[in-house]
């Protein structure tokens, strides 16, 4: 093919190759493997099978498995392969996925020390050692992941609020963590959240146009009465900027321990439960449609017969992935199922996945992000 087609012709066929067979087209040639480990190529090849990453821990041997699923239309979801995770990976204990971005997750270790990013097509990941800040008791750290869209380096956002006193004069700590320099550093805008914001570590953000959302809440004092509002604070991984962005009355002022967020294609969602209706949500999607933006409510889950313990993605055709717990079970089992649930028929199907209510799941896109990396590599502080 070299010697006879252009070399731009070249990379845009080389582009539409999954990375399975791009790593194995480096053996080709030394041109060809010049090219594909070239940045701009590395930066700029996305490939074009959407799949599910499934983590769940295993109710037989208790340890933590991946399983990665194609999102194709035809045989969904027959193509499920058990992961081999790299090193870093494993050996991050306790740990929970906090990001998914152009391909890559990043792993947080609840004991706060390191975070992994992992790419999963080419089976490489990179150790990053987090800076710690203070007393522990005091200090709790939130963080958020993506790569930026302009120029395709991986960041770590850490905000390290004050847990115990809103009040004190000590400003939060921001620090942004690149990949292409290896350290961490303060962001480049000095426009920081405000203090009465609240952070839940426990609710997990979602990158949505190439901004790292989450889910907070402001603790305000109306009418006498100390109250508190759900809003969204935004991350542009580009200006590194924090913008916030209000909520409807229904989302506002309900209780933020029971809403939760995802994305549908590159569009934020929201996810309503209710403490006593555990088998109806409601999924609303934010609408760009000018300023302020608009927030509709799209369906309703409803699973007469099944506990949802969560709506965890979406499918590309945008069927809610839920983990439920069927009445039938035995009520001392632990055992939980993960389904595809479709709006219009209300119709489950399930993946023939079962662990110990430990469910996460994320949709990704091949790519080659890493592949310029030294195996086995860690960041430090």
């Amino acid at each position: 093919m070299s010697n006879y087609l252009p070399i731009e012709i070249q990379v845009e066929i080389l582009k539409k190759i999954p990375v399975k067979s791009l790593i194995q087209c480096r053996s080709v040639s030394k041109a060809w493997k010049s090219l594909i480990d070239s940045s701009d190529f590395i930066a700029h090849y996305s490939g074009q099978q959407q799949h599910l990453l499934v983590s769940y821990h295993d109710s037989t041997d208790f340890d933590r498995k991946y399983v990665s699923i194609v999102d194709d239309d035809d045989a969904f979801p027959r193509h499920k392969v058990s992961l081999t995770v790299p090193a870093p990976v494993d050996m991050l204990k306790h740990s929970r996925i906090i990001g998914s971005s152009h391909g890559l997750m990043c792993l947080y270790s609840d004991y706060g020390e390191t975070a992994v990013v992992w790419n999963i097509s080419i089976r490489k990941a990179v150790a990053v050692n987090v800076p710690n800040v203070g007393d522990y008791y005091r200090y709790e750290a939130v963080l958020g992941f993506g790569v930026c869209g302009e120029t395709s380096d991986p960041k770590i956002v850490k905000i390290t609020p004050i847990v115990m006193d809103s009040t004190s004069s000590i400003p939060w700590q921001i620090d942004v963590f690149t990949l292409s320099t290896g350290a961490w550093r303060r962001p480049y805008s000095t426009n920081l959240p405000r203090k009465s914001l609240n952070f839940d570590c426990s609710l997990l953000g979602v990158v949505v146009d190439g901004d790292f959302c989450w889910l907070v809440t402001d603790r305000i004092t109306m009418d006498g009465e100390r109250r508190s509002i759900n809003l969204i604070i935004s991350f542009d991984l580009t200006s590194e900027e924090f913008t916030e962005i209000n909520l409807p009355d229904a989302l506002a002022h309900f209780q933020c321990r029971h809403l939760s967020m995802s994305k549908l294609r590159e569009s934020l969602v929201l996810i309503q439960g209710y403490l006593c209706n555990d088998n109806v949500f409601h999924v609303w999607m934010m609408m760009e449609d000018g300023v302020p933006k608009l927030f509709t409510k799209m369906f309703t889950i409803c699973t007469p017969g099944a506990v949802v313990l969560g709506v965890l993605e979406f499918r590309k055709t945008g069927e809610p992935i839920i983990e439920i717990l069927d009445y039938s079970c035995d009520p001392f089992e632990d055992d939980s199922s993960l389904v595809v649930y479709e709006p219009c028929s209300k119709h489950i199907t399930n993946l023939g996945i079962s662990g110990m209510c430990s469910f996460s799941s994320y949709s990704y896109k091949e790519t080659l992000l890493l592949l310029d990396q030294t195996d086995l590599t860690t960041y430090d502080i």
